[in-house]
Parts: C-alpha cells; sequence; structure tokens
C-alpha cells in the first residue's frame, strides 16, 4: 500500500484527524457551577469590564483560525471547501504538536474576496489570530492585505510567507556553503504565484538585489501579456528595462534557481548553463523541476526540495508555528521584518551548513522555540 492509500487509511479509521477536549473537570455539580452557569457570570463581566482579559480567561491566547475557500489546495488547484478541510486538520495537527497552538479549520464556501474578509472579520473575536490558506493567488494578496488593516490580532497568508521564510534561510545557508553573499547573487524565481511572489518579497527584504521572476509566459515585465497589479507592482522593482525571455535563457549565469513552478521543467543542459556553484531550490511537489541526482550531475553545488525522502527539505511548517506562537505571545502584528528575523533565527541552528544539510529538520529541538523568540522580539 503506498503512501497515498496509507493516508486514506488513516484518515478513514479516525474520522479526520481533530477532536476538542476539556482542559477542565467535569465530573461534579461543582466542576459545572465552575465551568459553567452559575460560576462562568464572573469572566464575562471581566472580559465585558475590561476586554484585554480575554487572553487571560479564554482559549483565545492560543487559537488560530485556518481559512481557505479552497482554490489552490496543494498541487491539486481549486478543489473547493469541502476536499480541503482534510489539509486543514492537517494545519491544525502541526500546530497543536510543534507551537501547543489550538487551530480550527474555517473552510468557507465563498470565493468572494468581499465575503471572505466580511466572514473573518465577524468571527475574529474567538481567535488570536488568523492564518490564511490555500487561497488562489491574485486574489490572496489583497485578502490578507485587507485583514491585516481591519484586524488587531496577527494574520499571515502561509503559502506566500512560511514558505518564503524557510527559502531566505536554506539561502542564507547555501550562499554560505558556496562562498557567496546574498547582496551579489542573481536569483531566477521560476513560478509567480502566491509562493512565488511571497519568496520574492522575502529575498529582496532579505538582501537579494538581483532578480528575475518567470510565470508561464517567460519573464515578468511590463505590458506584457498576462501581467496583473501585483506583477506589474514587482516587475517594476526587479525588471526596471522590461527584459523578456524564457526560463532557459533566464538561467545563463544565474547563481540561484527557486523553483515553485511546474515539475520536470528544468532540463540538465540549464543547470549547466547557470554560475559556477549553483543553488537549486526545486520545490514543486511531489516532482521537483530537476531531480537532486540530475541537479548535482549538471553542476549544482547544493539542491534542496520540497521533500523528506531528500537531504535539505524546504518545509514550511518549519516556520509557520513558531511565527504565530512568537507574534499570539507578544500579541503583535506580523510584519515583514518579523519574518526576516524568523529566517535568520532558522539559519542560525546549522552552525556549520554543508552541501547536504543547510536547514533544520522539523523534528530538530528548538525550531519552533528559535523562530518564536526572533518573532516576539522584533517589531
Amino acid at each position: 500500500m503506498d503512501v497515498f492509500e496509507q493516508s486514506v487509511e488513516m484518515h478513514r479509521r479516525a474520522r479526520g484527524k481533530l477532536s476538542v477536549e476539556s482542559v477542565v473537570p467535569l465530573e461534579t455539580k461543582e466542576d459545572l457551577s465552575l465551568a459553567y452557569t452559575p460560576g462562568v457570570a464572573e469572566p464575562c463581566r471581566r472580559i465585558a469590564a475590561h476586554p484585554e482579559e480575554v487572553f487571560d480567561l479564554t482559549m483565545k491566547s492560543h487559537a488560530v483560525a485556518i481559512v481557505t475557500d479552497g482554490t489552490a489546495v496543494l498541487g491539486l488547484g481549486d478543489i473547493g471547501p469541502l476536499a480541503a478541510l482534510p489539509v486543514m486538520e492537517g494545519k491544525a495537527v502541526l500546530f497543536k504538536r510543534f507551537a501547543g497552538l489550538d487551530g480550527f479549520p474555517i473552510c468557507l464556501n465563498t470565493k468572494d474576496p468581499d465575503e471572505i474578509v466580511e466572514t473573518v472579520i465577524r468571527i475574529a473575536p474567538a481567535f488570536g489570530a488568523i492564518n490564511l490558506e490555500d487561497i488562489s493567488a491574485p486574489r490572496c494578496f489583497d485578502i490578507e492585505r485587507r485583514l491585516v488593516e481591519a484586524l488587531d490580532i496577527p494574520v499571515m497568508h502561509d503559502d506566500q510567507h512560511g514558505t518564503a521564510v524557510v527559502v531566505l534561510a536554506g539561502l542564507i545557508n547555501a550562499l554560505r556553503v558556496v562562498g557567496k553573499s546574498l547582496s551579489h547573487v542573481r536569483v531566477v524565481i521560476s513560478g509567480a504565484g502566491a509562493g512565488g511572489m511571497g519568496i520574492a518579497q522575502m529575498l529582496l527584504a532579505g538582501g537579494v538585489s538581483q532578480m528575475t521572476m518567470l510565470d508561464s509566459r517567460g519573464v515578468i515585465a511590463i505590458g506584457r501579456e498576462g501581467m496583473n497589479p501585483v506583477k506589474d507592482a514587482l516587475a517594476t522593482r526587479i525588471n526596471p528595462d522590461g527584459q523578456t525571455g524564457d526560463l532557459r535563457s533566464a538561467l545563463v549565469g544565474a547563481d540561484v534557481l527557486i523553483g515553485v513552478s511546474q515539475p520536470g521543467i528544468v532540463e540538465s543542459s540549464m543547470v549547466s548553463s547557470m554560475a559556477k556553484e549553483a543553488i537549486i531550490f526545486a520545490l514543486s511537489n511531489p516532482v521537483p523541476e530537476v531531480m537532486p541526482d540530475v541537479a548535482y550531475a549538471a553542476g549544482a553545488a547544493v539542491v534542496a526540495t520540497g521533500r523528506s525522502d531528500f537531504s535539505n527539505q524546504v518545509n514550511n511548517a518549519l516556520a509557520y508555528p513558531g511565527i504565530f506562537k512568537g507574534a499570539m505571545e507578544a500579541r503583535k502584528k506580523i510584519t515583514p521584518q518579523m519574518r526576516v528575523a524568523a529566517a535568520h533565527a532558522l539559519a542560525g541552528l546549522i552552525a556549520s551548513p554543508t552541501a547536504g544539510k543547510i536547514i533544520p529538520s522539523l523534528f530538530d529541538s528548538g525550531v519552533v522555540d528559535a523562530v518564536s523568540a526572533a518573532v516576539s522580539s522584533t517589531d
């Protein structure tokens, strides 16, 4: 039985991955009088008089709403909110296991950005943070921006920022391996969806100054067919001369390739055309843009993928549990500076990076605590 069938059997046997359990006793009349009426009236009165006490007297301090419309689930695309539920449950399981936070899957039966924003605002009082998940681009950018502005709790679209934090962390250490610096390398990003855009913004914030981004139609450039306002804004910043071309031409002489696009699109000859000691993050899942053995044979110095069966797995779960934990404990909104700090904290967990070890494992001790501390101490 392969991993997919095993997963179906596990889900069927457990009927999902989540349940709700009480953390207080409820065995006697006295227990009932404290947990519910009449005793519960006093926490209600205190919160009404002093709203900030809600964080001390309820689960709000550790409750995360995991919100999706099911339009960009994994590599499966727009499969709808019902089919997205297993992934949202999975996010909740990881929140609990690694950060001690309680995640609640919220799968919305609408694709309308206004309705999504309105719904999240309406349910926000019960939660200490909002994790937007698997919402397609470019709608996801506007939805996140509007919710960050409207709410006084942490909000983050993990597809944009979680993987981006881990990419920056991995790239910092990969560049240490090959003796190059963020400010001097030329980075090519294949894929201009939520993940690609988040990575681009993160790398620019982290110190990268030379970048080329491609979508399915080639290099993004102002005035090119198939652009949108988000691509236009980035193209203005990274491609002011309006250069065009395809992935093959963009990779000639490039130091770094970040792939968040399509499986198998990078050929051996394209890797060979890159700069000496090239770095490749081939993150398409489950089949990367180029397999590690092919990339190494063609001259790559460091290769990372999104898969757990290869070394250097770029897994967004290295970032988001700690980011949310740190922001929620500090009761701060999540900022770009916090995400850069999280990336440096992750990178710092590898004292002596090698080609086969540039980022920690999700199961390494100290990952969540390091990220959380970096986030909570950063404005």
